[in-house]
């Protein structure tokens, strides 16, 4: 058989050869590093079909090679992360092992790698409750196995074997998983890997042996319910992360804590932003320092909406159930959604602006000349998140969206979108973030013809492309009536979040009837564009508490700078200087304290600047200043300071 290789040569092998083989016959040192093989066009692009890690793009180097495939070595220096996410699968084989002989009875479920390591869920037996502190006792273990260096050995039966044998073995999950394959997919066969005593239903891939993990460690543990269903056995989900160095290990963990450091929930609470109540759970409780942000936030919000066009709407957040099944939520969104009965009629609460926004568009007639109309709303929508999805202010259920929409013609599409994509650039730029692109297509539950998303996706790739923009393909993820252009931006620790959207519909309008008159005097179809920048304010307000570690910028700061008198005879003029600073957030520390614990208290709660006075700045008329973190600025006149302080909040 002959197999190809990226660079164009080829290998001839004996029919029934394995990626070890192929491995071996290109040398030696390549034998002994490598880990799998990736499965190649015939072009040397990535082979795909739609699904990521176990799609057979990725195989075992002991499955048999294909007559003229083009193939590559996967080894630990891999670049597309195929190696990392095979050390992951494998230490999840290795933790469930584990865990299985260290407390006999445990049923196990399910173990992938995922983003940044791996779980594994179990159901451990009555009375055994398992924490962090038993994470030692069980990475022992697994260290027993990693070193015995077990070949991970994959075998295929018949599903009615692997059923019986986890009948016998009282692994009930494994089973249903097992039966679930053969209603729905008419499975007849199953794949099995062995490490050591362990035989787990899998898919794979795995690398050779377990022996190939060189650093891992078991982070933390959370409850989840099988298949994410509350009705179900609640499970006990252990989380680890693996890399392929220790020194690797250490930098992620060493990112974990500064992450720790910077957690929102601390923070909030820390620096009295905002609280939370099981009363009304998943919404949070903006305290007044954290409605200073808010107020910054929305300031700027409004000054560049207003620059750019948009005119500000406010719309209800309660509305007649019909309104949501002529939009289509009812249909596709509706488990997402809050309805109450009023006077014997249903009414919801919106978990989006759209359908408000098209209400305004449909007040009055349009021409041609009116177009485009952009609506912009601080707008409050409820959307029900499960509980065990609630995190801060990262997921909640009661989100204000920086919400926009543009009706437009189709011919204004183009750079309508790329407006929004500068107005974004232009946000993103105060706070030193470079957004990634990614253009979401349908996904599979939508609404509306395939023409009409062939349109629509083809409108949004032509004004990336035209623009110049890099953007990477995010196929199946566009929003249930458009496809959409979702901006990523990194944080000062390297985590990436997802802010901003601009979503292309034409389904909405059609379902409205939306119409304008056109420059023939006939009627046509406006298209509508969906945008939110900074996502939702709750979002980006924590998302911008953990990027700056609550040491925000001199502008958007809750206290701008606080007044420290040394002593009481002091405090009469410590407050002539907070009046000669009106118009900034500043406090005056009127506690009976001695100086050191003011300016101590005062860098705990992250304060930009301190201004402490005693007789020589009274007498004098000046302040002397401190920076958060810096320390001694110098003694300065009031106008000095005011001048320092206004010059850095504008800029």
């Amino acid at each position: 058989m002959r197999v190809q290789l990226p660079d164009g040569s080829h290998r001839d092998l004996p029919d029934g050869a394995t990626g070890a083989d192929l491995a071996a016959d290109i040398g030696p040192g390549l034998a002994r590093a490598a880990m799998a093989i990736r499965v190649l066009n015939g072009d040397g692009t990535e082979k795909r079909d739609g699904t990521a890690y176990d799609s057979g793009r990725i195989r075992d180097l002991s499955q048999p090679l294909g007559e003229g495939e083009t193939v590559e070595i996967v080894t630990a220096k891999d670049g597309d992360g195929d190696a990392l996410k095979l050390l992951r699968h494998d230490i999840a084989h290795v933790l469930a092992e584990s865990v299985l002989e260290l407390y006999p009875g445990t049923k196990v479920s399910i173990g992938p790698p995922i983003a940044d390591g791996f779980y594994y869920d179990f159901e451990f037996p009555p009375g055994v409750t398992i924490n962090e502190e038993d994470f030692p006792a069980i990475e022992a273990k697994m260290r027993e196995h990693v070193k015995a260096d077990e070949p991970f050995e994959r075998s295929e039966v018949t599903t009615a074997e692997a059923i019986d044998r986890y009948l016998r073995e009282d692994q009930p999950y494994k089973v249903e998983l097992i039966e679930d394959l053969v209603k729905n997919q008419g499975v007849k066969t199953v794949s099995l890997y062995r490490n050591g005593d362990f035989l787990d239903l899998c898919r794979g891939p795995h690398a050779p042996t377990t022996g190939r993990v060189k650093a891992f460690k078991l982070l933390s543990v959370a409850g989840a319910y099988w298949r994410g269903d509350a009705k179900r056995q609640m499970l006990t989900r252990i989380y680890g992360t693996a890399f392929g160095s220790k020194a690797e290990l250490a930098a992620y963990l060493e990112r974990v804590e500064e992450a720790r450091k910077r957690d929102h929930r601390k923070l909030g609470k820390e620096l009295d932003l905002y609280m939370f109540s099981e009363l009304s759970p998943g919404s949070p409780f903006w305290l007044p320092n954290g409605m200073e942000i808010w107020n910054e936030l929305t300031k700027l919000w409004r000054e560049e909406n207003g620059e750019r066009g948009y005119r500000e709407v406010k719309t209800p957040i309660l509305y007649d159930s019909e309104l949501f099944k002529q939009s289509g939520h009812w249909h596709v969104y509706r488990d997402n959604m809050y309805f109450t009965d009023v006077e014997g009629q249903s009414m919801g609460l919106k978990p989006m602006n759209c359908p408000a926004h098209v209400q305004l568009y449909k007040n009055a007639r349009h021409s041609y000349r009116d177009l485009p109309i952009r609506y912009s709303e601080q707008g409050l929508v409820h959307r029900h998140e499960p509980s065990g999805t609630l995190h801060g202010l990262l997921r909640v259920r009661h989100i204000t969206q920086d919400d926009a929409h543009i009706f437009c013609a189709e011919d204004q599409i183009e750079e309508e979108v790329v407006r929004c994509l500068e107005f974004g650039f232009a946000i993103y730029d105060r706070f030193g973030f470079e957004p990634r692109l990614e253009l979401s297509t349908r996904p599979e539950k939508r609404i509306g013809a395939e023409e009409m998303w062939d349109r629509a996706e083809a409108a949004l790739e032509r004004a990336l492309v035209n623009r110049g923009l890099d953007f990477e393909l995010n196929e199946g993820d566009g929003a249930f009536y458009g496809p959409k252009i979702d901006l990523h931006m990194t944080d000062a620790i390297g985590r990436s979040w997802q802010l901003g959207t601009v979503q292309l519909d034409y389904v909405m309008p059609e379902r409205f009837e939306l119409t304008y008159t056109g420059a023939d005097n006939a009627e046509h179809r406006p298209v509508m564009i969906h945008r939110a920048l900074m996502g939702s304010f709750e979002r980006f307000i924590g998302m911008l508490v953990e990027h700056y570690a609550g040491e925000f910028p001199l502008w958007l700061a809750p206290v701008q700078g606080i007044v420290l008198p040394v002593a009481d005879r002091h405090l009469e003029y410590a407050r002539q200087v907070r009046s000669a600073l009106a118009g900034m957030r500043i406090e005056v520390d009127d506690r009976t304290e001695s100086i050191g614990r003011k300016i101590r208290d005062a860098e705990v709660r992250k304060i930009p600047y301190m201004l402490v006075v005693g007789d020589r700045e009274q007498e004098g008329g000046t302040a002397s200043l401190r920076r958060h973190k810096e320390g001694d600025l110098g003694s300065l006149s009031l106008e000095d300071v005011r001048a320092r302080l206004g010059e850095e909040i504008a800029s």
